[in-house]
This record gives structure tokens, sequence and C-alpha cells, in this order.
């Protein structure tokens, strides 16, 4: 427990419970009583100080008195502790007026402000009374004041209120000669502004008409402007249809042409290969026949026709398969996952791709024919990163064109008498190639030629 300081006894206690304010503070006292408190603070310990006052310990003075005014004269006037050490701080600054509001004799050169507030932190005997006095002290000065302010403020009123007279008795004369020369203007300058309205409102029309005119101009320039430019896009988008449609025109003329010649010289590749295969095959001497040559005879050691029907193999055998790839300027086109799903369907499509194109480019060494392997392209799902083995063109399908169609583009492609053997197991692709002069075969005759090649 906290002890009361100096000077603060029972009595003060008792005259704290016997005598308090039944109004609030008047406000010159309170400013006061939070100076006071304010220059007490610094010599006060943190511990000394109430909780919600420690946090402005270490403001100084004028600081304190403007964030913690409010704060420090409810704590004045609360916490009888703390305002004991106020007023024990205060009897040390003030000592003459601590001693004299004790003794019951206020000192009467002293400002009342000063008395009420020393009066309402130390608590003598009748210090209500001294508060009281002191507020109402207050008032009436400030009443006084005001009262002088007014009585001046009226005072200088009437001066200017008889200089104002004075004013109007000596000017009044001369304002009437004013008055009547500004009246005069005011007539000469009104018929001048009727005057320049009238001319404004010739210009005004006349600026109409012109501007008018120069949009209608301006209309007529921009549609001529508009149709020239229309005309100009017309010329240039014709201009450039011609222009593309004659380098379109150059272009598939050099192609057909080059298209042409391939397909010219290929023929005529296959029919001389053909010719000297069909010599091989048929055992047919070098052409020197003379006459005696025609003469119908069976010669020691030639085939009749009926030995070559005999060399007619089955279509399951993998002897047929090389029988076509013998022939000259052949072209063996593979249904790549028909073949794939029938002889290994279990293993993934890149595994398959690879084994089969591995079968092909062996064949195609063996061979020597030309060889096109076709994938679905809907079957990817990225784009295939393989590079293709030597002597074996790969081909996937564009989207939204099966590997199917791409077989029979690819047939249709050839010259009429090419050799072309499509392999796939699909009815519909087998015949469908065999419409346009190819030989069908199936998967499994390849399967079977591959699987003698590994």
């Amino acid at each position: 427990m906290v002890e009361p300081a100096s000077g603060a006894g029972p009595a003060d206690a008792a005259g704290d419970a016997a005598e308090a304010l039944d109004r609030p503070l008047p406000e010159g006292v309170r400013r006061r009583v939070v100076a006071l408190v304010s220059d007490a603070f610094g010599a006060l310990t943190v511990a000394d100080l109430p909780a919600q006052l420690r946090q402005y310990a270490r403001f100084t003075p004028t600081r304190r008195a403007k964030f913690a005014g409010n704060a420090m004269a409810a704590a004045v006037e609360t916490d009888p502790v703390f305002r004991s050490r106020v007023a024990e701080k205060v009897r040390e600054a003030q000592a003459d007026l601590a001693g004299a509001l004790e003794s019951g004799a206020p000192p009467a050169a002293a400002d009342p402000l000063d008395v009420a507030a020393a009066a309402f932190v130390l608590r003598p005997a009748g210090w209500v009374k001294l508060v009281a006095a002191a507020g109402e002290e207050a008032q009436r000065a400030d009443a006084e004041r005001v009262g002088e302010e007014t009585r001046r403020e009226l005072e200088r009123l009437r001066e200017e209120l008889e200089h104002v007279r004075e004013l109007q008795r000596t000017g009044g004369e001369q304002v009437r000669v004013e008055l009547e020369a500004a009246r005069k203007e005011a007539e000469s300058l009104q018929r001048r502004l009727r005057s320049a309205l009238s001319d404004v409102k010739r210009g005004e029309a006349a600026l109409r008409k012109v501007t008018a005119e120069i949009d209608g101009i301006r209309g007529e320039a921009a549609t001529r402007v508009a149709a020239a430019e229309s005309e100009s896009r017309r010329l240039k988008s014709r201009l450039a249809e011609v222009e593309s449609a004659l380098e379109t025109s150059r272009r598939a003329t050099r192609e057909g042409r080059s298209i042409e010649d391939m397909r010219l010289r290929l023929l005529l590749d296959t029919v001389l290969d053909a010719a000297q295969g069909l010599r091989r095959e048929l055992a047919l001497p070098p052409v020197n026949t003379r006459p005696a040559d025609t003469v119908d005879a069976v010669e020691p050691g030639r085939m009749t026709p009926k030995d070559i029907a005999a060399r007619a193999l089955s279509e399951t055998d993998p002897a047929l398969l090389d029988q076509l790839l013998a022939l000259p300027q052949a072209h063996l086109v593979v249904d790549g996952y028909n073949v794939t799903k029938t002889g290994y369907p279990t293993m993934p499509l890149e595994k398959q791709r690879l084994r089969l194109l591995g079968g092909l480019s062996m064949l195609a060494a063996q061979t020597g024919a030309e060889m096109t392997c076709v994938f679905d392209g809907a079957e990817l799902a990225a784009p295939v990163l393989l590079a293709p083995p030597r002597g074996v063109r790969v081909l996937f399908s564009k989207a939204g064109v099966t590997a199917d169609e791409l077989i029979r583009q690819l047939v249709r492609a050839e010259p009429p008498g090419r050799p072309v053997v499509v392999v796939s197991t699909d009815r519909e692709v087998a015949d469908g190639v065999a419409k346009v002069g190819a030989r069908p075969v199936t998967s499994a005759l390849l399967l079977k030629r591959l699987s003698r090649v590994s």
C-alpha cells in the first residue's frame, strides 16, 4: 500500500469526503490543473504514476499537456494517491501559495485561476469554494472582456456610421452628377452594343453560309476520295488475283510438266525393265531372229507354256512376294498398322513401328524395290520423332485423312503399267487398289517373308 505524501493526512481524506464539486471544473481552472500535473510529472518515477499515464512519462511537459491533458485531469480527480503525490510536488514548487491556501488566507494579488488550480490539487479546507469563486471570477472577467470588446466595436461602428453620413451629405451632389454621366454613358454603350450585336448576327449568318458550303465541298470531296480509294482497292485486289492466278498457272505448268516427265520416264524405265524381265523369264534369245527361227518347233531345253504355268505359286507362299518384288521398278506399299496389329498387337505402337520398319529395311536391301510404309496419323498423340530406315519411305496420314485413303492416293499417283504391290488385310483397301491396277497381298504374307529375313 502506498503511503500518502507529506502534508496529506487524515484531514485531507476527510475533506475529500466532505467536499465535492457539484459542477464540472471551469475550463480555465482545468487547464491550470493540467499544467500543474504536467510540471510535477517529471519529478515522479514511473512506479508513482497511474497505469494509464505511464506511457507519457518520457514526454515533455508541453507534449504531456497536449496529448494527456484529459487523462491527467481524470487521474487527479479520481486517484487520491496520485493527487497527493502531485500536491507534494506543488508544495515544493509553490511553497508560498500552498502555505497561504492551507492557512485559509489565499493571497489577494494571486491569479484566481492559479489559486483555484492549486486548491483543487492540495484540497485545503474550503477548496470547493475557492474553485467555484475562481470559476465565477473567470466568467466575470470573460464577461467584462467581452463587454469591453463589444463596447469598443460599438464605438467603432458609430464612428464609421457618422463618417458615412458625412460622406453622404458632402458627396450626394457629386454622386448625382456622376450618376447622370454614368446613365448617359450607359445609354451610349447600349446603342453601340445593339449595333455590334447586329453586326455579329450578320457575321454569324455569313459564317453559317460559308460553313455550309465548305461542309458540302468536303462531303463531295470525301465521297470522291472514298470512291477513288474503293476503286483503287478493287484494282489492286484484281491485280493481285491476276498475278496469283498467273503464278499458279506457271507453277502448275512447271509442276505438271515435271510430274508428267517423271511419270513418262518412270513408265519408260518400267517398260524397258519389264521387257528385259520378260526376256529373262521367258528365256528369250537375243534379238537376232532369222526367218528360219519362225518355224514352229521344239528346241532342246526350251520351256513350253505348260512349263511356265507350272511355276505359279500359292497366295500364302512368301516366294510369291519375292517374285512380285523382282518385277522391274516394283513399288511395295505397306499398310503399317494393319501389318503390326496382325503380327504383334500387344507391343506399344512405337515398338510396332520400329520392328516393322527394321524388317522392311532389310527386305529393301535384298530386293532393291521401292518401299513406302503408311501409318494412320490419327493414332498419334504428338509428333513422331522417327528417322526412316535406309531404303524405306515412311508417311503418316494428315488430320482428317485415313491411312487407307493415303494408300489409294499413292497407287493413283503411279503411272499405268508400273508394278505396285499393296500389303493390307483390309478388304476395302485391297479391292480399291486392285481396281486401279495394283496387286494386293495379305499382311500375313509379308510377315512370313519378314520372319525369313530376320
